[in-house]
């Protein structure tokens, strides 16, 4: 034990510490340790931080979910605190002309969708890709962030330590990509960073060794409930689905699970057929084995093939074929493999099957035991022949007491604030599913801020999800307001936004009174049109003028007052 104002030393620099030099501080003590115990291969971090020999550097982040920016803002307060002064900067706002007068630039950047940048970096991405810029000025080092589940893993971060290099910049710590759980290995990749300021970034440091990835633990649920929430004359299917897990459950309101559908039985004969491959031929596939039928199952992409990989079954083929995306099948049918043995060729260049992502729609606290989720089943029509969503359409299939295997996917960026905190929360469609979450974890701990939602469909009768729910909240207190727009029950379209307006009034006072405001669903036009409105209030009823009005909105970002969860 430490004495009582040794303790109180302690304490205090505990609390005022960043979450790097908390994690610094725990490999300094623990090298202490492993020494005073005689462990000759103990290694004992440096006590103190190296002079710095750099004194300016630019830090640029590229985000889609807030994560980059998170980060890179506690780097930028990190290097501030050792004197650096430092140009925090999202891409979107950089002014791309100052690219070759930069000196030291650190660049934070995820990836998006098919192994694409952010669209915050989009800008950024396409200039160091078409303009031949000399960049021989410049000394940089990239972190980039990503998840593993997908097969372009950090794939964005990659091209841009690539390409800044053939442009000439000299790179002072080498490409550091991170998981979902990237808080260690981006504060050691930041710790190198630091040590090149301190010998002015004369040579690249040893890449720093990334941790398994302890983001990701795979579950086993067991399906309890499966039903449609939508009436039978309705234009949707919306199921609700409740998963039962023995043991164990680690997730948070916010937070989402990952699926990997099951590619269908039927296509999966008809690949074996055209191809005349065996289904139960063992096959290497990602370090994996697996008969041929079960990756094509489950561990395969079949469906919707990016033209990266339709290029290389061209050259496998040895076939002219036009860019295109194109699913398996089809592209089999139309050029077709010599005999199985090409076929093998092919399965080679074939990529893995991606996670898809749902909102958690239910509450630790509410349903021990248990994780609930939303799911639209996606309904389309290609050359006048329905299709369905691949992962939509097998999870709404699953029966009761089928098993079905996810992980959870935490979302720092969408989380409640503190039990006393105000709420308002914008959902139409199933963007209500974090909400359902969010009232009901409210509920069951006791929390005394009050709660307002936004809900929005098509029909009254039948697409009100949650209706008994939702009015059995409002009737205990739980929720404070409730406004519905159901688009489709009058001649005018009616939407969440419309009904915003109405309420504009009391919507600034809550806002004003510090309330945190949170939208989920559809990113276009839904997200836009809300935030436009948010604008609209903001001007009107807070006196603001139109440059003012988006200044307020942005500090309530800044403040994490101001969260989306889009899609």
């Amino acid at each position: 034990m430490l004495a009582e104002h040794r303790l109180k030393v302690f304490q205090d620099l505990v609390t005022k510490s960043s979450r790097e030099e908390l994690i610094w501080m725990n490999g300094f003590l623990a090298g202490m340790v492993s020494a005073e115990a005689g462990d000759p291969a103990a290694t004992m971090p440096v006590a103190a931080t190296p002079a710095i020999a750099v004194n300016k550097i630019s830090i640029l982040y590229g985000t889609e979910t807030g994560n980059s920016k998170k980060v890179a803002t506690e780097f930028a307060t990190q290097a501030k605190k050792s004197g650096v002064t430092v140009k925090l900067t999202s891409l979107d706002q950089y002014r791309l002309n100052d690219l070759a007068k930069e000196e030291y630039a650190f660049f934070v950047i995820s990836t998006q969708g098919d192994g694409e940048p952010p669209l915050t970096a989009k800008k950024f991405y396409d200039h160091i890709h078409q303009q031949n810029i000399a960049l021989d000025k410049m000394k940089y080092s990239v972190l980039a962030l990503g998840d593993t589940s997908y097969p372009l893993f950090c794939k964005a971060g990659e091209d841009v330590d690539a390409q800044l290099t053939k442009l000439g910049a000299k790179c002072v710590v080498p490409l550091q990509k991170c998981d979902t759980d990237y808080a260690e290995d981006a504060a050691a990749w930041f710790s190198q960073v630091m040590r090149s300021l301190s010998t002015g970034g004369s040579s690249a440091s040893p890449a720093p060794v990334a941790k398994p990835s302890k983001g990701k633990k795979n579950y086993t649920g067991t399906i309890l409930t499966n039903l449609n929430l939508n009436d039978r004359d309705s234009n949707k299917q919306t199921h609700h689905i409740e998963i039962g897990v023995d043991g164990e459950l680690h997730y948070e309101p916010g937070d989402s699970i990952g699926f990997i559908p099951r590619n269908k039985k039927e296509t999966v004969e008809a690949i074996l057929a055209v191809t005349g491959a065996d289904g139960d031929a063992l096959i290497e596939f990602r370090k994996e084995k697996y008969t041929i039928a079960e990756a094509l199952t489950s561990k395969i992409n079949i469906i919707h093939l990016p033209e990266r990989v339709v290029k290389q079954y061209a050259a496998i083929v040895q076939q002219e074929i036009p860019d295109t995306r194109i699913d398996l099948l089809d592209l089999l049918r139309i050029y077709p493999v010599k005999d199985a043995a090409q076929f093998g060729e092919v399965l080679k260049v074939l990529e893995p099957m991606a996670p898809r992502l749902y909102s958690v729609s239910s509450s630790p606290e509410a349903h021990s035991g248990e994780v609930h989720i939303t799911v639209a089943r996606d309904k389309f029509s290609i050359n006048n022949e329905i299709k369905y969503g691949l992962c939509s359409d097998y999870l709404s299939q699953l029966g009761v007491d089928t098993a079905v295997e996810f992980y959870v996917h935490k979302n720092s960026q969408f989380k409640l604030p503190a039990p006393d905190k105000d709420v308002i929360m914008i959902g139409p469609g199933t963007g209500i599913a974090p909400f359902r979450s969010f009232i009901a974890e409210r509920d069951a701990v006791g929390a005394t801020g009050r709660n307002w939602l936004f809900f929005g469909d098509q029909r009254f009768t039948s697409d009100f999800l949650y209706q008994t729910e939702i009015q059995n909240w409002a009737d205990t207190g739980v929720l404070t307001r409730v406004n519905l727009a159901f688009s489709r029950d009058q001649k005018s379209k009616l939407y969440v936004q419309h009904k915003m307006l109405e309420q504009a009034a009391a919507l600034w006072n809550w806002i004003e009174e510090g309330s945190y405001i949170y939208i989920c669903g559809a990113k276009a036009p839904m997200s836009t049109d809300v935030e436009n409105t948010l604008l609209q209030v903001i001007e009107r009823y807070g006196g603001k003028t139109v440059a003012e009005a988006q200044a307020y909105l942005d500090k309530l970002r800044e403040e994490g007052r101001y969260l989306l969860d889009v899609y």
